[in-house]
């Protein structure tokens, strides 16, 4: 008996660590500040504008985690819109890059989550790195 218990104490502390190397990425969006904060392991690494929703649409908010990663889409609803760098988190809901850099900080997507391209990159390949299971989107009216 002692023997199976060393045992299993000694694959926890061998499982641990290696859970340990996907840090969870909290990816919070606070819609009246148009305003994304990125956090890994609990330490804020990313502060960015996003464009979220304007009159007439919605940003769905609540927490999620991703459930789909293309890094190239285009919408098939909106007259093929490129969205570069696509994270879905609820149907066809999705933060991603866009090409409307100027519109950044303030509303004006259908309902996505648009960021500058190269942060929709960093982030899309951060969660790819860390996996989807440890993300977490949050958003905040």
């Amino acid at each position: 008996m002692a023997v199976w218990l060393i045992a299993a104490v000694m694959l926890m502390a061998t499982v641990a660590p290696m859970r340990a190397l996907a840090a969870s990425v909290l990816v919070h969006i606070d819609l009246s500040d148009q305003e994304m904060q990125v956090s890994v392991g609990g330490r804020l690494v990313h502060t960015w504008p996003v464009s979220t929703a304007r009159r007439g649409y919605r940003t769905p908010t609540g927490r999620y985690r991703p459930t789909r990663l293309a890094r190239v889409w285009y919408s098939t609803i909106y007259d093929y819109a490129p969205m570069p760098y696509s994270i879905f988190f609820k149907g066809g809901y999705a933060i991603h890059g866009t090409t409307e850099i100027r519109n950044l900080g303030r509303p004006a997507s259908h309902g996505c989550v648009r960021l500058h391209p190269d942060n929709a990159r960093a982030l899309f390949e951060l969660i790819e790195a860390n996996g989807k299971a440890s993300t977490e989107i949050v958003i905040v009216p």
